[in-house]
């Protein structure tokens, strides 16, 4: 089914303390296991059950965000980004370590007021043909797909799209055209060299150290640099506002590091003091 684009870990002692880094953006693409293209004569009697189990995601620490998502994710989330040269994007830090989202339960429970539009998609996801055409895709290994009726049917007795189907291809029609407009802010924040990378400390309660890296974040030394007809283009764009939301998620550093402390030793989290602040340190 097409559409139209709008659309090393490494281990260190400090001071006697066991450290440990890791790097960022590990497995981020993996919730989908079996995507296949959405077809009337593959899918026409299939239903989906979707629900509020996200265990899907269970093995991430971090997923794409979308630009017009950095104001209400900015209050749950650290925003960092990652990549090389001008493909760079922004994403959603959820765990701290190697296939770990510290934001999921045991019950699959998405423990956040805010949940990213990459998760919210699944299990549907575009795959590109060329640079114009979509074809609207779906992982067959998700729980929720059936052919038993339960749930929202793809396609209806006629082999027509259902309005559930149509609501779907408008949400990813969406995604894509701001993946795009994010993808082209991003470029923006390369060209005028504003992106650093960097390193996250923490200390567990534990003792234990726990590097991050792998991923960036704006300098404030250079962004106030700028001159002044920059500052001004970054402000006419809404980029200054985005930018800060950016800059401001950084505090969530901390609380993601008493999500760790709470899951390696949740008798101790009321009695013990909390993770040292995070440091965030330029790399190199």
């Amino acid at each position: 089914m097409g559409g139209k684009g709008h659309t090393a870990p490494a281990n260190k002692k400090t001071a006697g303390i066991p450290a440990v880094k890791r790097e960022f953006m590990a497995k981020q693409l993996l919730i989908y296991e079996k995507a296949v293209p959405v077809t009337v004569k593959k899918h026409g009697n299939v239903s989906i059950k979707a629900g509020t189990d996200y265990g899907f995601a269970k093995n991430v620490n971090s997923v794409p965000l979308l630009a017009s998502e950095f104001d209400l994710s900015s209050t749950e989330y650290a925003i960092v980004f990652s990549g090389e040269g001008k493909d760079v994007m922004p994403a959603a830090l959820l765990g701290i370590r190697d296939q770990e989202n510290l934001y999921i339960d045991d019950s699959g429970i998405w423990n956040a007021k805010y949940i990213p539009a990459f998760v919210r998609r699944y299990p549907f996801v575009f795959s590109t043909q060329d640079k114009n055409t979509f074809n609207l895709c779906i992982d067959e290994d998700f729980p929720g797909v059936n052919r038993k009726g339960i749930g929202e049917r793809l396609f209806d007795a006629e082999g027509e799209r259902t309005q559930y189907l149509q609501s779907v291809l408008g949400f990813l029609q969406a995604f894509q055209a701001q993946f795009e407009a994010t993808r082209a802010f991003c470029r923006r924040l390369v060209d005028l060299n504003l992106l650093e990378a960097m390193q996250a400390q923490f200390r567990l309660r534990s003792g234990q150290r726990i590097a991050l890296g792998g991923f960036m974040a704006v300098n404030r030394n250079r962004l106030r640099a700028l001159a002044g007809d920059a500052l001004a283009r970054l402000a006419a764009t809404g980029d200054l506002d985005l930018i800060y939301a950016h800059l401001h998620s950084q505090r969530n550093f901390t609380p993601t590091a008493e999500r760790v402390a709470r899951l390696l030793d949740p008798a101790q989290t009321a009695a013990a003091p909390a993770p040292e602040k995070v440091a965030a340190t330029a790399d190199g």
